[in-house]
């Protein structure tokens, strides 16, 4: 009996030990994973389509972690929550930034970590919350759609239906001057002809006109010499001329200014009797002119003798 109960004793120690033993395991295997990982989260603004549990966190290109969790924020359902765990190792700054991104046209998302200046201190360290928060940044594929959605949304501005009843109009306006223009090719053609004829005609005057200037450049040039010299000759006499007048005023100067003062004086009262003898002159004219027999003899002239 005492046998039994020592195997039973020994038994039961030997399972606490064990148990003891595996706890022991378990408990250092979560120290050391939680030494050697550290929990992130990302929260984003935007549709994380792609994205799911598992899919790689890279940093600059180098994978980093994995994403654990993916939830929708209780207060608003617009953000996307994703929990991220990182290699303890991984510089992750205040200034690190985390963005979607695609491994590939065909290849599946992941969250892409950039940033981080070497001056910037550890996010771990200056962030307060149990699970650190990294900033996000606009990716590529949010940019490419709000790109689309502008110019969606431009494209259904110009398709408007003002638009394309203005269009449709301007078509029709443009089918009418074509039908016009093709009616009237025959009077272009003819009017094109007649344009060829004038230009030509153009050309033919211009040439004709070329030659007349040119033979009257050259006829110009050869008589130009024979005229410089009449020139000369003629301002030699005018110089010659001018100096002969000069001569002579100055030799007859005291006559010019007696003239001048004595003559000039007498002109005055010369040329007031020569007025009043024209008058007289013409009232005796007037006198002819009218009766000239009485104004001649002195009487009236005799009356003509006229027969009963």
């Amino acid at each position: 009996m005492e046998t039994k109960a020592n195997y039973v004793l020994i038994g039961a120690f030997t399972l606490v030990v064990a148990m003891a033993l595996l706890v022991f395991g378990l408990w250092a295997a979560k120290y050391s994973s939680d030494r050697t990982w550290q929990e992130y989260r990302v929260v984003f603004t935007e549709a994380v389509t792609g994205l799911s549990v598992g899919s790689p966190v890279q940093y600059n290109g180098i994978a980093v972690g994995s994403i654990t969790e993916l939830t929708l924020a209780p207060d608003d359902p617009r953000k996307v929550i994703a929990k991220l765990r990182l290699n303890s190792t991984t510089p992750v700054k205040t200034d690190t930034r985390a963005k979607l991104a695609i491994t590939s046209l065909t290849g599946p998302s992941i969250i892409q970590l950039s940033g981080g200046t070497p001056k910037a201190p550890a996010l771990t360290a200056s962030s307060r919350e149990p699970i650190p928060t990294i900033a996000t940044a606009p990716s590529a594929l949010q940019n490419i759609t709000d790109v689309a959605n502008r110019v969606v949304e431009r494209m259904d501005q110009l398709l408007s239906d003002k638009n394309v009843a203005r269009i449709s109009t301007t078509l029709a306006h443009l089918e009418t001057i074509s039908g016009g223009l093709a009616d009237r090719d025959a009077g272009t053609q003819a009017l094109l002809v007649e344009a060829r004829d004038a230009a030509r005609n153009l050309n033919t005057t211009l040439n004709t006109a070329n030659g007349a200037i040119a033979n009257l450049d050259q006829n110009v040039l050869r008589q130009l010499p024979a005229t410089l010299d009449k020139l000369d000759t003629s301002l030699s006499k005018l110089d010659s001329a001018a100096g002969n007048a000069d001569a002579i005023l100055g030799e007859n100067r005291a006559a010019i200014n007696s003239f001048a003062n004595d003559g000039l004086a007498q002109l005055g009262p010369t040329l007031t009797e020569l007025r009043g003898l024209i008058r007289d002159l013409r009232r005796v004219s007037d006198r002819l002119e009218n009766n000239p027999a009485r104004y001649l003899l002195g009487r009236d002239a005799p009356k003509e003798f006229e027969p009963k």
